[in-house]
């Protein structure tokens, strides 16, 4: 992955600003002797916010901003004066990103709309000036609010593929094949296992200039959900897919068994992936004859559409265009607005942080300097000496 642009998976560290302090400024001008408080009022703290952007397609751009700063609220001042609010920090995620509390697990957010924004750290209010704290019996307070503290986290940005259609197969299925075969794009393709390393978007041209969107995932193999193989790392992106296109090879010792390990894969990692509508593909049928692929579709998973195809051929495939075409647009298919998604497994959670180099012990240092006006207290002391 060190040599790919597609990051799907950042840890960050965030933290929103603190508000700024209120003043405890005394008025006093020449012919004003006993002005009484004016201290103004503190500003804001900056606050960090995520906003889905569609011109992103990945995470690379966070990959090496670890740490995330909104400012500071700065402090009120004489004659009422508010201070400055602290500078928000907008985050730009791609459409499809969710956000995972880094020490607990805990889902956060989901971000898959564009231009969609969510504050994922509020900043802390600025405090009152000492204006606020006058009565009748308390004309002159010389004490003001502080300002809110700020908020910190580190959190876990993962990026789950927004696509109709998702390719759901073993190694050397022929997925990257297909895809590179009924769309323009062109995914690394060999004869040995795992080389698609990373998700590949295709767009499928479809009748009277209709179009769906063909999300390859790298192959998945039996104990994937358990974090074998590559499988943990890309389950998650199956989960953003309208519909699941399974691929099993025809040369495969048993076609209804790979189905049922795929399938048991996807209900392990998460159940509700099973909900989705499935359709299943025989690839490199060209090496089958009418008799055997006749003896080869009575032991077929029954309730599932099935069509034999042949990327190297076109075999089947504008079949397949249809059967796709047509369960994309049934009523009981429509992506749901609103995914479930379970809080990550903490241990588990650790061991991904590993595996994907991003296990860093963040070690914050600030100053928390008090940013006060020391002519102020200077003032004050000369009126009381007085």
């Amino acid at each position: 992955m060190a040599e790919s642009n597609f990051v799907d998976y950042v840890k960050i560290y965030c933290r929103s600003g603190k508000g700024g302090r209120g003043s405890t400024h005394m008025r006093r001008e020449k012919y004003c002797p006993n002005g009484g408080p004016d201290g103004g009022d503190g500003g804001r703290g900056g606050s960090v916010i995520l906003r889905g952007n569609r011109n992103y397609w990945t995470l690379l751009h966070l990959k090496f901003e670890r740490h995330i700063f909104a400012g500071h609220g700065e402090s009120g001042s004489k004659s009422r004066s508010f201070g400055k609010a602290g500078e928000d920090k907008i985050i730009e995620v791609p459409c499809g990103t969710v956000v995972y509390n880094a020490e607990t697990g805990e889902y956060i957010c989901d971000v898959t709309e564009d231009g969609q924004e969510v504050v994922l750290l509020k900043g802390g209010r600025g405090g009152l000036g000492n204006c606020h704290f006058k009565t009748a019996t308390r004309q002159a307070p010389r004490f003001a609010q502080p300002g809110e503290p700020m908020q910190e986290m580190t959190v876990i940005m993962e990026l789950k593929l927004l696509a109709d259609v998702g390719l759901v197969g073993f190694p050397n299925a022929g997925k990257s094949t297909l895809l590179s075969t009924i769309s323009a794009a062109k995914p690394k393709i060999a004869d040995y296992p795992f080389t698609t390393l990373e998700p590949n978007l295709g767009i499928i041209s479809y009748r009277d200039n209709r179009s769906f969107v063909m999300a390859d995932i790298p192959g998945i193999i039996e104990g994937a959900s358990q974090g074998k193989g590559l499988g943990l790392r890309f389950l998650r992106h199956i989960e953003r897919n309208s519909l699941l296109l399974f691929m099993v090879p025809a040369d495969s010792d048993d076609i209804r068994k790979e189905y049922e390990i795929l399938l048991n894969e996807l209900r392990t990692f998460n159940p509700d992936m099973l909900d989705k509508q499935r359709v299943l593909a025989i690839t490199k049928s060209d090496m089958l004859d009418q008799e055997l692929i006749d003896e080869i579709i009575p032991t077929l998973p029954e309730g599932i559409p099935y069509v034999f195809i042949s990327s190297i051929t076109g075999l089947g495939i504008q079949q397949l265009k249809d059967i796709l075409w047509e369960e994309l647009n049934k009523e009981s298919n429509r992506i749901e607005p609103a995914i479930v998604h379970r809080p990550k497994d903490v241990t588990r959670l650790q061991q991904e942080l590993k595996d994907m180099g991003e296990d860093e012990d963040f070690q914050i240092e600030y100053d928390d300097d008090e940013d006060e006006d020391d002519w102020e207290y200077e003032y004050e002391e000369d009126l009381e000496d007085k």
